[in-house]
């Protein structure tokens, strides 16, 4: 007896409450909705949609579940359809016991999921969907992907960025990733796209997530990613009517306010939603705002708002999809009034979905006991059920199945999402100055290029990609003053400001940051790279002072790597930008740059690979490891001018001690020849001081005696002009105990005595003279065939130091290395490099008794100080790719051609494979029958060359790919070729070109 007078006693008070119109309506004797608004009478099925296509409509199947679903619902049943609750999967079992509550007990229609993890929101939505009698929403706040709510998921790009880029086929992908991803989980509702019109730049819960501050440039990518959302089965919603971007208040904590009229709203706020409804948006979020001239009572929200959700929304704009309020929970409504009030009143108002209701059961009381007063009819009722109904048939619920949790995890992160990626970062990328052409960056052989971090994280992937296309020395210095001295060398200067990718952290420049780039500005040549939203640029006043300006927009790995590639110009600036930065830079900004055709990076996907079979190099390069056959490996494969695959295995030997890494520096041997000896000989054969047909004699008059007098330099190229393989050098300089004679050694540098070939070893100066007489005097074969000799390379390095009057270490890096950006390529690399970035190649038991770490293998090599025609170049994967780049692109590279087609033709040319001979001139070429360097797969037109120490740089103009494989295999002696035995670089390269998908 005591709870009946209660519930009596709570229901008069309801009554007198709503009665005085504190729940913002009133009812007549027909239950008819009345607005406490304008003083007429609206019935919700009367609202006019002619204008709007019915996208929405069933099937007569469709209607028929729908109408006999509602008919079987029980009033609390319908009632409970309304609400969405917040569900969490990284919370304990007393929050899923309190969801499973609510189904069972309140027959709740939804779940909006935030944080967790995909495999645990998986199997929570199967369990809950198991206990509803009708199948659940399941919905999510996905702006960028499933990556903002939950880990282990992919995050793309913020809206904002993507406001950068101008193909919208790129946005419709993002849609149809994100929608596949979304349905993946079992998702019906994606909230996004946010729609707002970004006007206000100190906006704190909008700015990066609107598309930008134009209303047409918002709307169309807006409705690109909406339309790849929902070819994939799911639900956009368009948020957060009436329009959440001129405010600089977050509704999270208090009720924002919007003084703009209503005029501009309609021109303004509204057009993308007006646009979208005839694009088939499914639903909208309507926010929790105070607009004066939407709603007269003061400090009103717009999601209890009869004349903003029904007046507005549904009649004049003629919405007719599902309308969700925005999170009930939040401070801007949930401070209005008692949460079962604002449901219900949310529900008046118009809206269908109540979202994030903070306590379901007091609400769903708060309904029946309306219900029973007469405060709205059964026709309201069944307007939004049925609507829910509706959607839940569109969205396949009627015959709905659990989420498979096998393969989960690997399908929410295929690879194509990084190759999207790429895509979206070279699009979105944006170049707001740059004054004097000083991007890209050119002229790398007169260039001396630093590097200055400003901001709070990670800069690793940014930088080390900077130093895979020039030697970018990184500058550390408290002291502005040190700083700047220590720049004054260096002729252009690198500013990257790098601020965390976490959504909602505050980006903007701090005032010593704003002061350190003006100084640095002032003082050098810029390039300043900002990894942050573009407002963090607000602060600069004047952009006089900064020759290059870069919006990379997101401090991402991706985004990194693809804003060096910019800098550098393996890709050109098409980004525009999307907001106003005060009066410097407007909407649309944004300059276009030079591609140059340097290397650049993306996903195998992007070039018609495939990765998963790429990653089967991996199991190949630890099965050789593993055998030990070589204690470490870099494996590199680039195609279409893009590096794809660029990995590192092992270490530098067998004790483990130091891992294998990227800029690791290898004794490459034989490559030496097609690396330095054989382009600056292509420049000589290109100037016309030599053709096919020049003889040794005409090159080199020591020869003219000779019996190699007439051997022209066609042959000579092609292994065809019967030289010995090579001659044991090395035998002249022993004395009679087999050791170095004092005669040819010395055990510190003295004069005549410079050339080092070992720690504490140092030859005679002019051995190299010994070395070509020698040559000289060799033995030629009676028959002419092929035969492989060092011998070749050897000649042509004299030929060309006594052509130049330059060394050939200097040549290359004068012709060659510094332009190419090949950084990491030296002889003699200790001058150079540290020694730890060096594996060792052998220990020399036999003539240097001694370790071999950077000093070349190769001993005839040695003897001629390190630096020889055949062998003595170091180099790392990366470097070596650059100049196989610039053969497949015929002498060109970084947009400066080198030598000509012609030239580069007629070396690639193999003259004697008629009789058996597969050389081409000065490259290796591949299988002539079952006898050859590589794996058969690769066409005739392909070249490159291998060496001792277990090398290999391969170019295929057909395949357009390029690989490289560095291993120090002979370390640490040089026995039996396991390696070479086992194949592993055949097999390599086989998988390689089992990848190709196109």
């Amino acid at each position: 007896m005591k709870k009946i007078g209660i519930k009596i006693v709570f229901s008069y008070v309801l009554f007198i409450f709503v009665a005085a119109g504190c729940v913002g309506t009133k009812v007549n004797k027909n239950k008819t909705i009345v607005s406490t608004g304008p003083s007429k009478i609206e019935n919700l099925d009367s609202i006019n949609t002619t204008n709007i296509p019915k996208l929405f409509d069933l099937s007569p199947e469709g209607n028929k579940w729908v109408d006999s679903l509602y008919n079987t619902m029980t009033l609390e049943e319908k009632f409970g359809q309304l609400f969405m609750v917040a569900a969490y999967s990284n919370k304990d079992s007393a929050h899923s016991n309190a969801i499973e509550k609510l189904i069972l007990d309140y027959k709740i229609g939804g779940l909006i999921f935030f944080q967790g993890g995909p495999v645990r929101q998986a199997k929570l939505t199967n369990r809950f969907q198991s206990k509803s009698k009708i199948p659940l929403f399941i919905g999510s706040d996905a702006e960028w992907g499933l990556g903002m709510r939950l880990d282990s998921t992919y995050r793309y790009p913020w809206n904002m960025t993507l406001g950068a880029i101008q193909d919208m086929k790129l946005l419709e992908k993002v849609g149809v990733q994100m929608g596949k991803q979304s349905k993946r989980l079992g998702m019906q509702f994606n909230f996004a796209p946010v729609l707002d019109i970004n006007s206000n730049p100190k906006n704190p819960i909008i700015g990066f997530r609107s598309f930008g501050e134009d209303k047409f440039k918002v709307t169309e990518r807006a409705i690109a990613v909406m339309n790849g959302v929902q070819s994939q089965g799911v639900f956009s919603t368009g948020k957060h009517f009436p329009g959440h971007g001129d405010t600089d208040t977050d509704s999270h904590k208090k009720l924002p306010i919007i003084n703009s009229s209503k005029e501009r709203l309609k021109d303004i706020e509204f057009y993308p939603y007006k646009k979208m409804f005839h694009e088939g948006l499914a639903s909208v979020m309507v926010a929790h705002l105070s607009v004066p001239s939407l709603e007269p009572r003061p400090n009103f929200p717009s999601s209890i708002s009869y004349n903003v959700v029904t007046d507005i929304l549904q009649k004049e704009m003629g919405f007719h999809g599902l309308i969700f309020t925005d999170a009930l929970n939040m401070k801007s409504v949930s401070n209005f009034k008692l949460p079962s009030e604002i449901n219900f009143e949310a529900f008046m108002a118009g809206n269908d979905v109540l979202l994030f209701p903070e306590n379901v059961p007091a609400a769903i009381d708060k309904f029946r006991l309306a219900y029973s007063l007469n405060l709205f009819t059964d026709e309201r009722l069944a307007f939004s059920v049925k609507k829910i109904l509706k959607f839940k048939y569109k969205a396949g619920l009627n015959t709905y199945k659990p989420i498979v949790i096998e393969n989960l995890y690997n399908d929410l992160n295929a690879l194509e999402n990084d190759a999207l990626q790429y895509e979206l970062y070279e699009n979105a990328i944006t170049v707001l100055k740059n004054t004097s052409a000083v991007l890209p960056v050119k002229n790398l052989d007169k260039q001396k290029i630093a590097y200055v971090k400003i901001g709070d994280d990670s800069n690793d992937d940014f930088l080390s990609t900077l130093k895979k296309y020039a030697e970018v020395t990184e500058i550390e210095e408290t002291n502005l003053d040190s700083l700047q001295a220590k720049l004054q060398p260096f002729t252009t200067v690198i500013i990257g400001y790098h601020k965390s990718d976490v959504a909602f952290r505050n980006d903007d420049l701090k005032s010593n940051e704003l002061f350190k780039i003006n100084f640095l500005a002032k003082n050098n040549t810029v390039i300043l790279n900002v990894f942050a939203k573009p407002y963090s640029l607000l602060p600069i006043t004047n952009f006089d002072d900064i020759e290059g300006l870069v919006v990379s927009y997101q401090n991402s790995s991706i985004a990194q790597i693809v804003s060096a590639e910019l800098i550098f110009g393996s890709i050109e600036a098409k980004g525009k930008l999307p907001v106003s930065i005060n009066d410097s830079f407007k909407v649309n900004d944004g300059l276009p740059t030079e591609k140059l055709n340097r290397l650049g990076f993306t996903t195998p996907e992007n070039v018609g690979m495939n990765s998963t079979i790429l990653s089967k190099i991996e199991g190949i390069a630890n099965k050789a490891i593993n055998a030990k056959m070589t204690p470490g490996i870099q494996v590199l494969v680039a195609r279409k001018g893009k590096v794809i695959y660029q990995k590192s295995f092992g270490y530098h030997t067998y004790d483990k001690s130091i891992k294998v890494q990227d800029s690791d520096i290898y004794d490459v041997a034989s490559l030496t020849k097609i690396l330095a000896t054989l382009p600056n000989v292509m420049l000589q054969y290109d100037q016309q001081k030599i053709n096919l047909e020049t003889t040794l004699a005409t090159m080199s008059p020591i020869f003219k005696d000779s019996n190699k007098a007439n051997i022209n330099f066609k042959d000579l190229l092609s292994h065809y002009a019967g030289l010995a393989a090579g001659i044991p050098f090395y035998k002249a300089t022993m004395d009679k105990s087999k050791s170095p004679s004092e005669v040819y050694f010395r055990k510190v540098a003295e004069e005549n005595f410079s050339k080092k070939l070992g720690d504490s070893l140092f030859i005679r100066d002019d051995f190299s003279d010994t070395i070509m007489k020698m040559i000289v005097d060799s033995k030629l074969s009676v028959k002419k065939e092929y035969k492989y000799s060092d011998l070749t390379f050897m000649i042509l390095k004299d030929y060309l130091e006594k052509t130049t009057g330059k060394t050939l270490d200097i040549l290359i890096q004068e012709n060659f290395y510094r332009s190419l950006g090949m950084n990491n390529s030296s002889f003699n690399p200790l001058n150079k490099f540290d020694k730890n970035r060096i594996p060792p190649t052998e220990t020399d038991t036999y003539f240097r008794r001694q370790l071999l770490q950077g000093y070349v293998n190769d001993l005839s090599a040695a003897l001629e100080g390190g630096v020889s025609g055949h062998a003595g170049v170091f180099s790392n994967a990366m470097d070596v790719a650059k100049i196989m780049e610039l053969y497949l692109q015929k002498g060109n590279y970084g947009n400066q051609q080198y030598f000509s087609e012609k030239t580069f033709e007629d070396f690639n040319t193999c003259y004697f494979c008629a009789v058996g001979n597969r050389r081409g001139v000065g490259f290796d070429k591949p299988q002539l029958g079952t006898e050859g360097p590589t794996c058969g797969c690769a066409s005739m037109t392909s070249f490159g060359h291998t060496g001792y120490t277990g090398t290999m740089a391969w170019a295929d103009p057909e395949t357009q790919i390029v690989y490289v494989f560095l291993s120090n295999r002979t370390f640490p002696v040089a026995a039996e070729n396991r390696l070479s035995k086992a194949n592993i670089r055949e097999d390599i390269q086989k998988i390689i070109y089992e990848a190709i998908t196109d």
